[in-house]
């Protein structure tokens, strides 16, 4: 679910196997906003109007209209709060994935952890990297310094990857390995932070003292 900063009656809510839905009106009504996206498992209707398979949204700081999307099968930016949805998965190795944040202070930075696809649950070419964008999805760069180099058989879900707002931003991530990996330069390097723990199935940032 994500509020509107500017408009209480505003919200979005998007769901695994349901899609994007809008209300205007504080919740009395919704309305499907799944225009653009995809859904390749339904192949009689591959732009159906709702039943998309939506795994992590996220909002562009200080432009409230500009959403980014990552679903069971494409990478999406919308610069209408949603109404309508325009692919940027060129320049990753997959589409698929779950997880999508955006920097806390630059609108057009957002990460994301590809994933090989539904049925091959770890990245492509089994490599650990982070793909950032600068330009809000029109072109990706591949994050791998300090990250294993090893093959890496495991996937980042939905919330297990997250930024802080220190002034250059972290940037957090937990595998299913049990190990999680920080950056303190907005991803350029990397470090593990933690390992043996259980699956990690989400990641928060928080400052201490």
């Amino acid at each position: 679910m994500l509020p509107h900063p500017a408009d209480a009656q505003r919200t979005l809510v998007a769901m695994s196997t349901g899609g994007v839905y809008r209300t205007a009106d504080g919740g009395e009504t919704w309305q499907a906003s799944n225009t653009g996206i995809k859904a390749e498992f339904m192949p009689d209707d591959e732009y159906p109007e709702f039943g998309q398979c939506v795994h992590k949204v996220a909002r562009a700081p200080g432009e409230p209209e500009r959403l980014f999307a990552q679903n069971h099968g494409g990478v999406y930016r919308s610069d209408d709060g949603g109404v309508t949805w325009s692919s940027i998965a060129d320049g990753l190795p997959s589409d698929f994935g779950f997880a999508m944040v955006s920097h806390p202070r630059r609108p057009g930075v957002i990460y994301n952890f590809p994933i090989q696809g539904g049925d091959k649950r770890y990245p492509p070419e089994q490599r650990a990297r982070v793909y950032r964008s600068d330009d809000a999805g029109a072109s990706w760069t591949a994050l791998e310094k300090g990250l294993p180099a090893e093959p890496f058989h495991n996937a980042v879900l939905r919330d297990a990857m997250c930024v802080d707002n220190a002034d250059p931003a972290g940037v957090y991530f937990g595998a299913r390995s049990g190990e999680v990996f920080a950056s303190a330069d907005e991803g350029e390097s990397w470090r593990q932070v933690a390992a043996h723990l259980p699956d990690v199935l989400s990641v928060r940032a928080a400052v201490v003292g």
